[in-house]
């Protein structure tokens, strides 16, 4: 199968027609023997929520598409792989963070550093800065993208994983212990992860922070 050519699917196969396949279960074993409809229904089901994630991470819309549809590929190539031992949903979403992680790997390697968190352990940093909602005064709009700005340039200075996490957590809701499963390691370091990109953003938009406390 050519690369791109699961995808090139989408389409081809009537909604209606889709829906009524039975199970996800028996889309995955369809597809794991080789059934490429049965594959294309499993994107159908799963590609908005996929490209969400994704975009989330990477926040550019031209990126985001390239790395959705590689979590994809990787998908169909790894399906073999899948043992039923959790979700496909938890299992594709899984898919598609490695790629991500991946990318963020490649844009540069830092270091990451080991910290434990404090008591709090999670800090919502968001509410700390304003929440960037255009309105109709233009001086709001204005401070509302250089905040958007500022924030995506303090998750620049993120590990890779520490971005991630933030993102899963902040962006998409997700709980420690989920997120944990889609980085493939435990709660707690979901957990410290967090607490270290919450404190690096914190310094990083500190003076953000001060300014809204005295506006």
């Amino acid at each position: 199968m050519t690369d791109g050519a699961c995808l090139e699917l989408a389409g081809k196969v009537p909604k209606e027609g889709t829906r009524v396949v039975a199970e996800e279960e028996m889309l995955v074993r369809r597809a794991q023997r080789g059934d490429r409809v049965a594959f294309d229904a499993l994107v159908r089901l799963h590609d908005q929520k996929i490209l969400r994630l994704v975009m989330q991470i990477v926040r550019t819309p031209e990126l985001a598409k390239d790395l959705y549809q590689e979590a994809f590929l990787k998908a169909y190539r790894a399906l073999g792989n899948f043992r039923f031992e959790s979700s496909f949903s938890t299992w594709l979403h899984r898919v598609a963070t490695n790629v991500c992680l991946d990318y963020l790997r490649r844009q540069g390697n830092r270091e990451e550093i080991s910290t434990k968190p404090g008591e709090d352990g999670e800090v919502e940093l968001l509410d700390t800065v304003a929440e960037g909602r255009p309105d109709l005064n233009p001086e709001h709009a204005l401070r509302a993208r250089e905040i958007g700005r500022r924030i995506e340039a303090a998750l620049q200075g993120l590990t890779p994983r520490e971005r991630v996490v933030f993102e899963l957590r902040h962006y998409q809701g997700l709980r420690l212990r989920a997120i944990g499963e889609l980085c493939g390691t435990t709660e707690e370091t979901a957990k410290n992860c967090l607490f270290r990109a919450t404190q690096k953003l914190r310094t990083a938009l500190e003076d953000l922070a001060h300014a809204r406390k005295r506006e």
